[in-house]
């Protein structure tokens, strides 16, 4: 803990608040999110169709407007859009804990996502404007407060229901309405149009600049192929960390049966633990030993090959449906929960940094908003997959088929980063236009790393 205080004391104040604010975030979301479905189906006896309704236009809104968010902070400041999306998370939440009717349950769903996609993109542009050269030890100490807030949210949610599940929303909604007025207080005013249209720069007196209009600063983005291709080959990264939310809990489900429940929660713990204690010195540690795309890969590498327990031990101690039920078993899980959180302890500040490198500087917003949602549709259609993936191997008593596709998906996805970087595609593009920390006006941009 004092290596992050110390650490945290070394950023400029406006980054402390994010760091602050983004624990604070994520403490309140994870303390009414993982029990809503349950109230959604239990208290007010909604069907299956409709709760997995409610979650999903959830998802989608925020996953389909991570684009927009980040437009928007770079048109007209991160401050706004973090301001904004925090007020719409206090009224979503609000309405989840005292509304009953299901067109006003999607309202208030919506309006949490479309919070995330308004204060997600802009939040991590304000940081990197605020870290200037320091971009990667700022990410690092940001997960550190944001898995801390995964870590304590569903204790904190859990000990409120002892009330109702009203309480929860109430103090969940109270907490971003808190948010809302201190960073409408102590915030300072960055990123805007100066920050986005440095491209612009050259064009004719009297003639708006493509970033200027939406379109064009799409476009500009979009035309941005080492960013594209990069984010590409980084989805391979996010479908397997959703694991922790979806195979793992089926593994620790089929393997427990009803004792799956209380295994799965302490995988959720473990990893939030991990990545608590281990972030800042796993980042230090490969910074001293290896460049940053090399760090990523043997990052990516090490989340892969974290499913390679599982796999062997599913060969070696199968069931009569082809899952193991010992204590082996749960180890390997533990294994693959450590394996995950450490390689992407490593792998998140690089990463969140390059998309800045790659950038140069500009529309950063926009390009991590991008970003969010390349890597939003690849958790969709991987989640998808590997569901199929999941029911086949059962069906054929190959459980080990399941885990070692996903370990291949971690050696592809390092493979592909490890491409780009010798073909010199992930070179940081120079920042035109002054770099951060060279003056703290409106419109100064994030600078090389």
């Amino acid at each position: 803990m004092k290596t992050l205080w110390r650490t945290t004391r070394s950023f400029p104040p406006a980054a402390q608040m994010l760091m602050a604010n983004q624990f604070s975030i994520n403490l309140a979301f994870y303390m009414l999110m993982p029990y809503l479905a349950a109230h959604l189906s239990g208290q007010l006896g909604l069907a299956a169709w409709a709760v997995g309704l409610v979650l999903g236009i959830r998802n989608l809104s925020q996953q389909g407007m991570f684009l927009v968010g980040g437009t928007i902070a770079d048109r007209y400041g991160y401050k706004a859009p973090i301001m904004a999306g925090c007020l719409l998370r206090t009224g979503g939440f609000a309405l989840l804990g005292w509304v009953d009717e299901l067109p006003a349950l999607i309202v208030a769903s919506a309006a949490t996502g479309l919070a995330g996609a308004l204060f997600n993109p802009a939040v991590r542009a304000y940081l990197a404007v605020e870290a200037g050269e320091r971009r990667v030890a700022a990410f690092a100490a940001f997960n550190v407060y944001y898995q801390a807030g995964m870590l304590l949210g569903p204790l904190v949610g859990l000990a409120l229901l002892a009330g109702d599940f009203r309480l929860v929303c109430t103090v969940a909604a109270a907490v971003f309405a808190a948010l809302s007025v201190l960073q409408w207080r102590a915030l300072p005013a960055r990123g805007g149009r100066q920050a986005g249209n440095r491209a612009g720069a050259g064009a004719r007196a009297g003639e708006p600049a493509a970033a200027d209009r939406v379109w064009g600063q799409w476009r500009q983005v979009v035309a941005n192929r080492p960013f594209l291709l990069f984010s590409v080959a980084m989805i391979g990264s996010y479908v397997l960390t959703f694991q922790v939310y979806l195979a793992l809990p089926m593994a620790a489900d089929a393997a427990l049966g009803t004792d799956g429940t209380k295994a799965t929660g302490g995988l959720f713990v473990l990893s939030a633990g991990v990545a608590v204690t281990g972030q800042l010195g796993l980042t230090g540690w490969a910074g001293r030993r290896w460049s940053g795309p090399r760090a990523m890969v043997r990052g990516l590498a090490a989340m892969g090959l974290a499913f390679v327990p599982l796999a062997l031990v599913t060969i070696a101690v199968p069931a009569a449906d082809g899952t193991p039920r010992t204590a082996a078993h749960l180890a390997a899980l533990a294994m693959a929960v450590v394996g995950l959180a450490a390689g992407s302890a490593v792998v998140y500040p690089l990463e969140m940094d390059t998309v800045v490198s790659l950038s140069g500087g500009k529309l950063v917003a926009t390009h991590y908003g991008l970003y969010n949602t390349v890597s939003g549709l690849g958790i969709t259609v991987g989640n998808l997959a590997t569901g199929a993936l999941w029911d086949f191997a059962r069906a054929h008593h190959a459980g080990w088929l399941t885990w070692t596709v996903l370990g291949a998906t971690g050696l592809v996805c390092a493979g592909a980063v490890s491409a780009l970087a010798r073909s010199g595609k992930l070179a940081p593009i120079p920042v035109t236009g002054p770099r951060p920390g060279e003056g703290r006006r409106v419109g100064d941009t994030a600078g090389r790393g």
